[in-house]
């Protein structure tokens, strides 16, 4: 295969590099400085109080639910049994923590052009019995949050984003990733930014933010502070606290050399999310009238993490066929993220309902791919894909 057009690229340069051997010179790999830096400067450009790093972006999801079942905010709290709304379009780590933590996962269809919830199916599917809602920022495109918060209504819904493939889209100028009481966010090699492997929580609640500290490592107290929201004020005993275990957590914690990258990587954000729209404006431009294909519609501003093709039901295509021929003009292409998530096998474990049908999930799983989109120019590919 001559993979003219893969899916990622690296946008690393000597700084990432730089970093690298800094982190090799300190003789510190775990967890540390360079990762509560990155934190720091994460939160500051997202707009929030506070940012966790773990190891990815499918962590990040976990460590979100984790947090929710373990906070005192009777709010807040999700307990097993709790329905969900969640999107049929999704990464499999969008539903597992969920279903792990024992939460009932209510399956609502996406809509045909932007790839994110049908808007009326999701009205039809809020009920006295919702609890919360996952929203899922697919490819890069905002949801449209102001059509979710008036299906909402005021009511007590814990509204969480997994943002893993959205980073540096905005809405009504805020950030995706910052519209719930915590959001996702993936640093993995094909996304905005790359960490090697990666992942964050955004949050402004400081109690979720202790709770998920003392998560991420192990349940322990160690890496909160002396006043905090778990423990209340930590003894002074040092020693003692180091391996003091008040939650039932994990080990997801970070690497110092991703904390050291992921700070260079963020200089750069900007300028390759600004790469990336322009080349979403020329892929509209030339594809938005395609005889044979539908393209992702754009709410608000989309950070492009790839281009959809949907094949229209009067082009007579096949998908196959359509795979082939890109692969054999070297294009790397995929399924639009994992389809209609709720016809997998993985579904017997999982106490789930689905609302309504799932007729345009089904029709993305059987007729749409994606493929990729990069922080430099790609006009001869977006060239190709016009002229198919």
């Amino acid at each position: 295969m001559n993979l003219r057009y893969p899916l990622a690229t690296s946008s690393w340069d000597h700084k990432e590099i730089e970093a690298i051997h800094r982190v090799i010179a300190s003789d510190q790999f775990s967890m540390g400085d360079e990762v509560a830096s990155f934190e720091q400067l994460f939160a500051s450009y997202f707009g929030v109080k506070y940012a966790v790093m773990v190891n990815s972006g499918s962590s990040a999801n976990l460590l979100m639910t984790a947090a929710l079942a373990f906070t005192k905010n009777e709010r807040l709290k999700l307990s097993p049994g709790d329905e969900i709304i969640v999107p049929a379009v999704s990464w499999p780590t969008t539903y597992y923590p969920l279903s792990q933590y024992g939460l009932h996962l209510k399956f609502v269809d996406i809509d045909l052009h932007t790839l994110n919830y049908d808007l009326s199916a999701l009205k039809g599917a809020v009920t006295t019995k919702t609890r919360a809602i996952m929203v899922v920022n697919l490819l890069g495109n905002p949801n449209d949050f102001d059509a979710i918060q008036s299906i909402l209504g005021g009511r007590n819904i814990v509204v969480i984003e997994d943002n893993c493939e959205s980073m540096g889209a905005t809405f009504n100028n805020k950030h995706t990733g910052t519209f719930g009481i915590m959001g996702t966010f993936s640093c993995f090699f094909s996304h905005h930014i790359s960490t090697m492997e990666g992942g964050v929580v955004v949050t402004d609640d400081e109690e979720l933010y202790h709770i998920m500290l003392a998560l991420r490592a192990h349940g322990w107290t160690r890496n909160l502070p002396k006043f905090n929201l778990v423990t209340g004020e930590k003894s002074g005993n040092q020693f003692e606290e180091s391996f003091r275990f008040v939650l039932p957590g994990y080990n997801l914690r970070p690497l110092e050399l991703s904390g050291a990258i992921g700070k260079e990587q963020l200089k750069k954000l900007p300028a390759l999310i600004n790469g990336r729209r322009k080349n979403g404006a020329m892929f509209q431009k030339k594809l938005s009238n395609n005889s044979k294909f539908l393209i992702q519609r754009e709410i608000g501003e989309s950070s492009w993490f790839g281009f959809s093709l949907v094949l229209r039901k009067e082009a007579n295509i096949l998908r196959d066929d359509l795979v082939r021929d890109l692969t054999d003009l070297g294009f790397e292409c995929r399924p639009i993220v994992g389809g209609n998530f709720a016809k997998n096998e993985v579904m017997k474990f999982f106490d789930y309902s689905i609302s309504g049908d799932l007729k345009n999930a089904d029709y993305i799983d059987q007729n749409g791919l994606f493929v990729g989109n990069h922080h430099y120019d790609i006009e001869d590919a977006i060239d190709i894909l016009g002229s198919l």
